[in-house]
């Protein structure tokens, strides 16, 4: 088996067009969201599929959550299955010599985050040396602090958030870099000022508009290089996805909010604690929704708001009392409790196995929403690669987009 590379720039269209061909053509079984539907449109199409998903358990689900494509599911499971695997085939990009950071560099910066900027600096292989880093929503600064190595480079952090500004600038500081610290919102007027050509710009992780804000501003402003490694591209203020490139906006895939959340169901850090809470706020959510359904005599799917954990330690009744008042539904008669919360952790079941077909398009999504913004900066003049910068496990919104003026 030939070891995947990277896709370079006169690669980038086949693939989004093969991507788009495969997202259009199998909507009907990736769009509708088990959670809020009882039954699904495809259910009627592939009925053995269907039940086969429906009678595993909610450990099954569990354990093919990260990779469905293994499931030795009926058809048409396994040929979705090794399309969605061949068309999100993408190498690791290539790796460079970064010297060894002082430990002191990395006081105050979770371990996991502290891998993935690692991991990111490591594959920073442009073709002329940086001058100036910009470091894009930098927090703190550490990604920045991270790359600048030569005395002759510099660094200019931009973020938001005062304490933030403060805190970073003092730590360069102690550190005695050639570092600066802006308070600037990167969607706001005037944020292109802090752009130009001698910049190269990095944004590890910066959420929906944020990266696609950096860019587009730095393509205007000419910046020499750019790498991203995109993330939350559901974080947008749009009421649906507003395509970068030539090809996206040609294609007929339309994106609303709850699509462009599909790639980010993948997790991989949360803990066995969070783990049981999540699912318990399921559970009650899908038991509630039956009983909703039964209040308003419609059958659909209500729409509640987020709830402070501590609701988790109501009795369900209690729960789905306090929680019909807030939607302003009565209820008039006594359910029996007991079977509605059993009901539920049976659909939250249901639902992650139904869960595990949609999941099969998480990576495709992801890769045609990549494709799209490395087109974009192909057209702008770039020179562009995309690849992995780290495994999955460390992060799952691990594709980087490096870009080069030609």
């Amino acid at each position: 088996m030939t070891t995947p590379r990277p896709l370079e720039s006169h690669q980038l269209l086949s693939r989004f067009q093969a991507l788009d061909s495969f997202l259009r053509e199998h909507q009907q079984l990736w769009r509708p969201r088990p959670f809020t539907e009882l039954a699904l449109p495809w259910e009627a199409e592939h009925p053995a599929l269907a039940t086969w998903l429906r009678q595993r358990s909610l450990s099954e689900a569990e354990a093919a959550h990260n990779h469905p494509e293994q499931l030795d599911a009926p058809a048409p499971f396994p040929a979705l299955a090794l399309t969605a695997m061949q068309l999100s085939e993408v190498g690791e990009l290539s790796t460079i010599a970064v010297p060894t950071a002082s430990h002191r560099l990395n006081v105050d910066v979770p371990g996991r985050k502290w891998q993935q900027i690692e991991a990111f600096a490591s594959h920073l292989n442009f073709s002329a040396h940086p001058r100036h880093w910009l470091d894009w929503c930098s927090g703190k600064g550490h990604l920045g602090r991270r790359l600048l190595q030569a005395d002759t480079q510099q660094l200019t952090c931009l973020e938001y958030d005062p304490a933030l500004v403060e805190a970073g600038q003092i730590l360069s500081q102690h550190h005695q870099l050639a570092s600066l610290h802006h308070l600037q919102d990167v969607l706001a007027e005037g944020a292109d000022r802090h752009l130009s050509s001698e910049h190269t710009a990095v944004a590890l992780h910066a959420c929906g508009d944020l990266h696609v804000r950096l860019i587009q501003l730095a393509s205007q402003q000419g910046c020499r290089q750019l790498a991203i490694a995109p993330c939350c591209y559901n974080r947008i203020r749009a009421p649906h996805y507003q395509p970068l490139s030539v090809a996206a906006r040609a294609s007929s895939l339309h994106l609303s909010i709850d699509d462009l959340g599909l790639p980010l169901s993948e997790t991989v850090t949360a803990g066995a604690r969070v783990r049981r809470q999540r699912d318990e706020s399921m559970a009650r959510r899908l038991g509630f929704d039956l009983l909703q359904r039964q209040l308003r005599g419609i059958d659909e799917y209500l729409p509640t708001p987020s709830l402070p954990v501590s609701w988790l330690h109501k009795p369900f009744a209690d729960y789905c009392r306090d929680l019909a008042a807030l939607k302003d539904l009565h209820i008039h008669h006594a359910p029996d409790w007991d079977a509605l919360q059993a009901k539920g952790w049976q659909r939250l079941a249901e639902v992650r196995n139904l869960e595990l077909l949609r999941n099969l398009f998480r990576r495709p999504l992801e890769l045609w929403l990549v494709l799209d913004r490395g087109l974009y900066l192909q057209e702008q003049g770039y020179r562009v690669q995309l690849g992995v910068f780290c495994e999955q496990p460390l992060t799952p919104r691990n594709l980087m987009l490096l870009a080069e003026r030609q």
